[in-house]
């Protein structure tokens, strides 16, 4: 089992891949129509406000007790697993 600490770390680490995986979005834009550009702004948008919400989880993840945290921890992967899902169809829908 992870402890709270190396769980965290895992949770900034993934926070990194995906602020990767938006940069290439945004570097793809140009390549696109302008109404699917539009529509891929909208995407990267909406992804950036589940990675602060994330991020915002994370520091209640952080100044939670060492008990209380496995309690957050379940909220925290269905949070992380959303966030999996909007980034790989966000990348399928305009770029596969």
């Amino acid at each position: 089992m992870k402890t709270k600490e190396d769980y965290i770390r895992s949770l900034h680490r993934k926070i990194d891949e995906w602020d990767a995986e938006i940069d290439k979005l945004k570097i793809k834009m140009d390549r696109i129509d302008d109404e699917s550009r539009a529509e891929l702004s909208e995407n990267i948008q909406l992804l950036k406000e589940k990675r602060d919400d994330i991020n915002r989880k994370i520091g209640e993840l952080n100044d939670s007790g060492k008990d209380a945290w496995q309690d957050l921890k379940s909220g925290m992967d269905l949070a992380w697993e959303a966030m999996n899902t909007a980034v790989s169809s966000a990348t399928r829908r305009f770029f596969s």
